[in-house]
């Protein structure tokens, strides 16, 4: 038997039993691979059922859980009730403990902020007595920064200073001398010693670069120029206001500042002796203050022995006044003596009269003729009763 694929018929007919074989033979696969699941699900089967009764023994113990948990509820709850309690009581406690701690700790607060107000303004106070003064400090420095400024403090200075020790009439200010030379002060000293000057004089520089020496060599450079200054001035000094016959024969030499007075006598103690050696005694304002006063006890004497005369005078005056006094107390103790006895005689009238003025209330005139006499014809009632 020949089969003709070219047939259509032919070609469907094997194409159909292909296909037919092909669905046999899964066929038979699957059956067989179900025969094999039908073998595999047996254990899973059987492990299912496990699971299910696991699950229900699962059940029964959330069923316990869930009562438990009830109970558990029930007794937090409680518990809970109680511990609110207990912490609302504690909070009470603690609240009026912290209103009572806040209250004093205002109050205190209140005080401590009101302490520290003072204090700043006392501070206050205090920073603007610091800025007035760093003015005036950057003042007092503008001013000691020039030299003709300089020289008018020093001489404010030593105006202030004599004022404050002498009487006004005892010295003159910018006193001029006979040869046309200005001393500051003039102290008008009986002689001796004579009128004695005194000249102010500021060696600042020197003095500034001696402090801020730091090497050897720039602090005998600045001690060179000290010594240059102080012996131009003590030169000077001695020169301008030192006049035999017009003034006294020593003169005084103002340095205001007691800094450059102690640097002077604790490392130039050559200077200070050149001073003496030519009549020129450097003074700070203490010293000059002490000198001053010594000035005016001397003025004081020289004063009281120009009024010697006049005070003898007083009391020989005194002394005449002392014995008028007691020659009119004499008198008038005489005075008073007469008028005394004169008053004792009048005590006696008045007793006498006052006797007879009895008498005669009494009408005792028997008696009254008895006791006084019979007018004689010579003598009339008037001259008898002036003689009563």
């Amino acid at each position: 038997m020949t089969l003709d694929f070219n047939d259509p018929l032919t070609l469907a007919a094997v194409i159909g039993g292909a296909i037919l074989l092909v669905f046999f033979i899964l066929l038979l696969t699957v059956l067989k691979r179900s025969g094999e699941a039908a073998r595999m699900a047996l254990p899973i089967a059987q492990q299912m059922n496990q699971l299910g009764q696991r699950v229900q023994m699962l059940s029964d113990g959330q069923q316990q859980l869930a009562g438990g948990l009830t109970h558990v509820s029930e007794a937090q709850v409680a518990s809970q009730s109680k511990m609110l309690e207990l912490m609302e009581k504690r909070l009470a406690t603690v609240s009026e403990a912290m209103n009572v701690n806040l209250q004093g700790s205002a109050q205190r607060t209140a005080k401590s902020l009101g302490e520290l107000q003072q204090r700043l303004e006392t501070i206050d106070k205090a920073q603007a007595n610091i800025e007035k003064l760093s003015g005036n400090v950057l003042s007092l420095q503008d001013i000691l920064s020039n030299k003709q400024t300089r020289g008018a403090f020093g001489e404010i200075q030593l105006n202030d200073i004599v004022g404050k020790a002498l009487p006004k009439d005892s010295y003159t200010l910018q006193a001029t001398l006979s040869n046309g030379r200005r001393a500051d002060c003039l102290i008008h000293l009986p002689n001796p010693p004579g009128p004695i000057a005194i000249d102010s004089k500021f060696p600042l520089e020197p003095y500034e670069a001696l402090r801020r020496a730091d090497t050897q060599w720039e602090l005998n450079e600045a001690a060179k120029l000290m010594r240059q200054a102080v012996k131009k001035h003590i030169a000077d000094i001695s020169e301008k206001y030192i006049l035999e016959g017009e003034t006294a024969d020593g003169a005084l030499m103002f340095l205001p500042s007691e800094a450059v007075y102690a640097e002077l006598h604790a490392n130039f103690p050559e200077l200070v002796r050149e001073g003496f050696e030519k009549r020129v005694w450097i003074v700070s304002p203490t010293t000059c203050m002490a000198t001053l006063n010594t000035m005016r006890a001397i003025l004081k004497d020289a004063r009281m022995r120009e009024q010697a005369g006049a005070i003898r005078k007083e009391l020989s005056m005194l002394y005449a006044d002392v014995e008028r006094l007691g020659t009119r107390v004499g008198n008038l103790d005489r005075h008073f003596g007469q008028a005394a006895k004169d008053l004792e005689d009048i005590k006696i009238s008045a007793e006498k009269a006052g006797k007879r003025a009895h008498r005669l209330d009494n009408f005792d005139f028997e008696e009254l003729a008895e006791a006084t006499p019979e007018p004689s014809s010579a003598q009339s009632p008037a001259v008898l009763v002036q003689k009563s």
